[in-house]
């Protein structure tokens, strides 16, 4: 009956409010196994509305965008999306420390804001290999009309997601990890899906060109391993944003892009009219692989020459690239203030992590728990799902019966060589600006994605970090961003605040790290359990684990701050009340009638 009450008590809110939100976006995606054959053999690949890759979510800043997935498939399925802050909002983050996962046969309703956002993104499946079987598309969020933007408006924009690419199905590549193997080199590398065999084929080119236009171009590694050289024969790139945020526009004859990271791009078509060849290339590999698309100029005649210009050699390269990467300082972002306007250099620290992918040798040289299967951590502790999510464990009151807080120190052993595998829950406080360091001494690449924040890459350098490496940090114009690189036996740090309520996956990007323990979830509590801060816990949201029958807390007393003058209308319908006017709990019912990718002002 309390919940019945509450529910009219938000109705009413919400239908007395309702005008004043941003626009919304909404979208129905049906998933589905489908075969994939970019290199002649077929494979099982995961399909939305039977696109490979996914269809692409197309929006503005500050809109609210309303996703409703139909599991398909045989298995639970989540997504995640890849760079969106869900600010006070992890309960849709998509990952399983947040949510109870789709059961197949049943759908589920994402909602939530791209708030104060612009850029290029993406999403994924984040459950078990999901995403190098497929489920992976682009985001993309534009500026508000008001706020300029820091380049004139482009003829057009294409994407092109790139990734590495194994010829196993997702379930293979599962067994093998679960059997205490790796998965090893992957087969090929796919842009947008596809890789072109021969240039001087009859192959279909990404896009066409109109001489002396230009265009803007998104790209993301989407792959599940290795970094990634993007170059366009004969055309050189003009970086202008990179993860949310505008860049010093300098030209470039390609861009290492590693593993979780976009960049926006600029090119003029101002070559002689013919096609030609786009690569994306492996680096930091035994041996190169290549994936080839094309793109054409009006009217064209001539094939992409043979010719290909070449990749870059060491990571020293890539390194320095990083380091030319500048923030635009007086471009407005979301906001209409200029980036540059947030001195982060001027912040005084509060408290330092060090995130180390610890390591325990047996004599075969590779990481293992003590049941002998292999193992990746971060600072000796090896992440593993429970039953129950950590935040719904955390809300009802029961956390201390799923997981323990701050297994990890801040300040790990120099040699680490027990692997703990357990959930890996860290502790922040509230609205603290923290440095974390990230320490990488293995040989290969590593990649980290933050969700809920983007923060300041402000050094990286070869050998261990040391306090006195502070004076190297770059202070003024740090391009902000959510996924860093780590070089082999290199360190790089990044600061933040802390000031997004909720439950926060950080993550390696390699999948198999992943899968097996390299991640950990930042704990981020508001002492003020206000909605201020945090939403409550969404009436559509799915329970499970050992909440699922348990009484569900009380949320706020939402009229009572809204009387007081203590919550905006918007925070009221952001909160709970939305969710409470559209849906039954637990519903998921379907929203219609309504356009696919439609702007509406509800």
């Amino acid at each position: 009956m309390a919940r019945a009450a509450i529910s009219v008590v938000m109705l009413c809110l919400f239908a007395a409010t309702v005008i004043a939100e941003d626009p919304y976006v909404y979208y129905t995606w049906n998933v589905s196994y489908g075969t994939i054959s970019p290199f002649g053999a077929p494979k099982q690949a995961i399909l939305i509305n039977d696109q490979f890759p996914g269809p692409e979510i197309n929006c503005s800043s500050n809109n609210n965008i309303v996703v409703n997935v139909f599991n398909n498939l045989d298995e639970p399925l989540l997504f995640t999306w890849h760079g969106i802050q869900h600010r006070k909002n992890s309960w849709q983050e998509g990952t399983p420390g947040t949510m109870c996962p789709i059961l197949p046969g049943t759908n589920f309703t994402y909602k939530f804001q791209v708030k104060d956002q612009i850029g290029t993104y993406f999403y994924y499946p984040s459950l078990g290999l999901h995403r190098t079987a497929g489920g992976i598309g682009g985001l993309r969020i534009f500026s508000r009309l008001l706020i300029p933007v820091p380049y004139p408006d482009p003829e057009a924009e294409h994407w092109f997601l790139i990734g590495d690419y194994y010829a196993k199905s997702h379930t293979a590549l599962k067994q093998i990890l679960d059997n205490g193997g790796s998965l090893g080199m992957p087969n090929g590398v796919l842009i947008n899906g596809e890789n072109v065999k021969h240039l001087h084929g009859d192959n279909k080119p990404q896009f066409t060109m109109k001489p002396g236009k230009t265009y803007k171009l998104r790209i993301c590694n989407v792959g599940s391993k290795d970094s990634l050289n993007f170059r366009i024969q004969g055309h050189p790139m003009t970086l202008v944003e990179t993860e949310g945020s505008h860049t010093v526009q300098n030209a470039y004859e390609s861009l290492d892009v590693h593993v979780g990271q976009c960049f926006t791009v600029l090119i003029t078509a101002n070559q002689e009219p013919r096609e030609y060849a786009v690569i994306a290339s492996t680096r930091f590999t035994p041996y190169i692989l290549e994936g080839k698309a094309i793109i054409s100029y009006e009217g064209a005649k001539k094939h992409a020459s043979l010719f290909l210009p070449l990749a870059p050699i060491t990571w020293f390269w890539s390194l320095n690239q990083f380091r030319t990467f500048r923030w635009n300082l007086t471009a407005s972002a979301a906001r209409p203030n200029p980036q540059g306007s947030y001195h982060y250099g001027q912040i005084n620290i509060t408290r330092t992590i060090k995130i180390v992918n610890s390591v325990a040798r047996d004599d075969s040289g590779k990481l293992r728990d003590d049941s002998g299967k292999l193992r990746y951590a971060i600072n000796g502790v090896s992440h593993v799902d429970p039953e129950t999510p950590l935040k719904l464990a955390q809300y009802y009151g029961v956390a201390d019966k799923v997981f323990q807080y701050n297994l990890i120190s801040d300040s790990p052993d120099e040699y680490i060589n027990k692997i703990t595998v357990a959930p890996n829950v860290l502790n922040a406080t509230f609205r603290d600006f923290v440095e974390i360091v990230f320490e990488n001494p293995t040989v290969s690449v590593q990649s980290y994605n933050l969700d809920g924040y983007s923060f300041f890459l402000v050094g990286m350098e070869e050998g261990r970090w040391s306090p006195d490496k502070r004076e190297s940090y770059n202070l003024l114009d740090a391009v902000s961003r959510h996924t860093v690189q780590v070089f082999p036996n290199s360190w790089s740090a990044i600061l933040l605040t802390f000031d997004n309520a909720g439950m926060w996956n950080l993550r390696s990007e390699n999948a198999e790290n992943r899968y097996l323990g390299q991640q950990m979830y930042v704990s981020v509590l508001s002492p003020e359990k206000s909605l201020r801060d945090e939403y409550n816990l969404p009436l559509t949201q799915q329970v499970c684990g050992i909440v699922k029958d348990m009484p569900v807390p009380a949320p706020e007393l939402i009229e009572e701050k809204l009387n007081n003058g203590e919550l905006s209308n918007e925070e009221s319908i952001n909160g709970v009340a939305w969710e409470g006017a559209i849906y039954s709990h637990h519903g998921g019912r379907k929203v219609e009638p309504r356009q696919e990718g439609e702007l509406q002002s509800s």
